[in-house]
This record gives structure tokens, sequence and C-alpha cells, in this order.
């Protein structure tokens, strides 16, 4: 094994993050019980924060970015994977304490590895990486707490973003009735192609005016904005509601009341993807292969090469991307 290309997240003297693509020596991956060749890659707003600095992300510098990566089990010391094996691996301190996806190599604890399910490729794998992970988790820990597609309507705030899109679709997938809240009213087809059965505009909502209780709508929501829209949400849920909390776009600010959830039973459900462990990792990335597998994952998936990665990331700060972008590292 030779030296190989790697995007290396670093600070300057002036403790200013800088990234740019490199070369690495074996000797300079960290420790870990499996070598992967990476096949893939993906982007997500976490990479980009961390890549440009806009969010404090590393916890160690010098780090090779990327949380998710899949490829080839090149050697492993953990009797559960061998030479030739296909792998996922995702989250932890992948990307952010310990080199990540963003090589042509990477060595991993075998406890962060996942076996690639049957029905998924490598490609597909990082086509749903951490945000289909993510989506996947929500539904199936609201499901577990009792959610059916008889209950009631679902909706899914930041609709246009990675998680949101796909978790769009695979709830219309299950049967739901999914209500996509955005911003974006230009992108009402897209969103209606995902599963949508409705389109509810975020302008429609008069913010500052949302009362304790609100007229009950949703048995389920998926909430990926946080601040005055997830008070808005828990406002408005059904009794017995379920509402998985995964992300903070707007605000990681939350103001409400108790109201929901001492008079209408609403149960809130953090979404932690970074550290859920296993068996319950496995269990969602089979459901990932299987009925959570989005049918419209080629659609809202775009590809870059290696090469392109440094300039890519400035348009997810910017929150011009929809869907899903994947990085071809050593396919």
């Amino acid at each position: 094994m030779s030296a190989f290309k790697a995007f290396v997240i670093d600070q300057d003297e002036n403790r200013k993050v800088v990234s740019r693509l490199t070369t690495m020596q074996p000797e300079q991956l960290d420790a870990g019980e499996v070598l992967i060749r990476v096949s893939y890659s993906s982007i997500n707003y976490k990479d980009a924060l961390a890549a440009t600095g806009a969010g404090k992300i590393i916890r160690r510098f010098p780090c090779v970015g990327g949380i998710d990566l899949s490829g080839e089990v090149v050697d492993s010391a953990d009797a559960r994977f061998k030479p030739g094996d296909k792998v996922i691996a995702t989250s932890f301190d992948i990307g952010v304490a310990h080199h990540g996806g963003y090589a042509e190599y990477a060595r991993v604890p075998a406890g962060w590895v996942v076996p690639l399910p049957a029905g998924l490729d490598v490609f597909e794998a990082m086509a749903l990486g951490t945000a289909g992970f993510t989506a996947a988790l929500g539904v199936v820990r609201m499901e577990d707490n009792g959610l059916a597609p008889a209950n009631g309507p679902v909706i899914v705030t930041g609709a246009t973003g990675g998680v949101g899109g796909l978790a769009i679709e695979m709830l219309a997938q299950l049967g739901y009735h999914v209500v996509a809240l955005t911003g974006k009213e230009a992108e009402t087809d897209y969103l209606k192609m995902l599963g949508a059965a409705e389109i509810k505009l975020r302008s429609s909502i008069e913010l500052d005016k949302v009362r304790p209780l609100e007229a009950a709508q949703w048995a389920g929501a998926v909430d990926n904005v946080g601040g005055p829209i997830l008070h808005w949400v828990l406002a408005t849920m059904k009794q017995a509601g379920t509402v998985a909390s995964i992300g903070n776009a707007a605000s990681f600010k939350l103001d409400t009341t108790v109201f929901p959830f001492i008079l209408r039973g609403v149960s809130l459900l953090g979404i932690d993807s970074g550290y859920m462990g296993f068996p319950t990792r496995q269990r969602v990335w089979d459901r990932l292969a299987t009925d959570l597998k989005p049918k419209h994952l080629a659609a809202v998936t775009r590809t870059i090469g290696f090469d392109d990665l440094p300039g890519a990331f400035d348009d997810f700060i910017a929150g011009r991307v929809k869907g899903r972008t994947v990085v071809r590292i050593g396919a």
C-alpha cells in the first residue's frame, strides 16, 4: 500500500480552518481493526461546516473529512470482516475526530462498520449515507412509538434537504399521507415527485402568533429545522402524536410549553444517528435495503469526482443544494 489521495482539514497559524486535497502515507491513518479501500463518500451539511470552518465540527486537527464512506475491506483484525467484504461506515467520530471518508483508504474500529446489506450497492449506500440513515432511524423510532398510516398525516419540515426529502419518500412508500413544509415554493413539483401528498409553505404560518396548543393536525412529524417551527409542530400535533427531532437548520433553541406533552400525550423523540449502536444500526440499514429504500434515489442524487470536492461545499452553506451528493473516491 503506497501513498494515497486525501482531503485534509487543518488549521493555519492563526487557527483559521484550511482544507485541501493532498497525499497521505498509510502510517498516518488512525487506529482501527478494519482497513477499507473507499469507493464512495458523500457530502452532508455537517461536512460542509467542517471543511469551510463555518461550524465548529472538527474536534482534532488535522483530520480527513467525510462522515460517510463505503467500500471494500482490504485487511481486518476482526473476525467479523474479511478482505473483499463490502461495508459501510458512517457517524461516530468519522470525519470529525477520526480520519474519514474523503480519502482513498480509511482505517476504522470494527464497531463502526456495517456489512453492506443485500439490496444495496456501495454507491446506493452513499446516496443514502448519514442523511438516509438519519431519516430511516426517525421513521423506525416513530413506528416503535406507535405511528401508523391509519393514525393520520405526517409532516416533514426542511423538506428539500437531504434528510427531509428522503424522509418524505420513505414515509410515502409506507403508505403515509405526507405533508411537506418548505420555504421554497419553486420546489413543489420536486416534493410531489418524492411522494408528498400536500405542500405547505412556511410563509403560511404566523410563527410569532403560535399558541401553546393549536388545532390538532399531525399524527407524526419529522423536524429538521428546530426553533419556532418545532414549537409550531408540537402545538399542532394530534393526541398521542410523535415527533422525530432530527436537525436545527433554523435554530437549536426551543421555546415551547409542556401542554403538547401533558394534554395531548405528544412524544418528542431525539434522533441521534451519530452514536446509535448495534443492533439498531444494522436494523436500520437492513430496512434501508428493503422497504425503506427510496425508489427515486438516483433521481435525487448527483455524483461528483474527488477532484471536484473542494469546490462543492459553498453551495451547501448557502442552501443551494437539494437532494444528495455522492463523491466518487476510488470506484
